[in-house]
């Protein structure tokens, strides 16, 4: 059996100190060139209000690719893709996209060790969000470790160091890693 490191266990939302509120958001630009700085360099995802920002700038660099999916599940098979022609992709989309992924990610990425990060948007936290997102929102960290992948729940202030850890996660174990990206951690 393998060993595995977990971040966070059982996250349950009345757990997860709230954000500070005194932290400005992580601008996306800024945040694309971090993760472009830390050797990502193929982009997938499924919109999300929370991060349209960031999808906005992965989007119009023209030195890696994004690309728009529909499903979340072919954004992650387009990712292992990536992984296995030699690229370090990111996945982005909702807590409610990664209920969709769960055999994607069980019979694929997990099963065959194809590392990617995942930028998880965190809705229905707290219970304030559309009604289809208020379960997911509760059960998402526990998911995750159900699963066996390694998660953080960033801040502004510590977003660098968790996408650093992630890498090291995805290297050290050949996992996924996740972060849960609350509002406001980037626009």
């Amino acid at each position: 059996m393998r060993t595995r490191e977990v971040a966070v266990h059982s996250l349950q939302p009345a757990v997860v100190p709230p954000p500070s509120g005194q932290q400005e958001p992580v601008a996306p630009a800024r945040f694309a060139a971090w993760l472009r700085e830390l050797g990502y360099d193929f982009f997938a995802g499924v919109p999300c209000s929370l991060v349209s920002g960031l999808i906005a700038a992965l989007d119009e660099d023209p030195e890696v690719p994004y690309y728009a999916e529909t499903r979340e599940d072919a954004a992650l098979g387009l990712a292992c893709g990536a992984f296995l022609a030699g690229k370090k992709p990111v996945v982005v989309m909702q807590n409610t996209g990664l209920g969709l992924c769960v055999n994607a990610l069980t019979s694929m990425t997990l099963m065959y060790r194809t590392p990617c990060l995942l930028l998880v948007t965190w809705r229905g936290l707290g219970g304030n969000d559309a009604p289809e997102t208020l379960i997911i929102g509760e059960i998402v960290g526990r998911l995750l470790d159900t699963m066996g992948i390694p998660f953080r729940v960033p801040e502004p202030a510590t977003l660098l160091e968790d996408l650093r850890w992630a890498g090291e996660v995805q290297r050290r174990e050949m996992l996924p890693a996740a972060l849960l990206l609350r509002g406001g951690v980037t626009r």
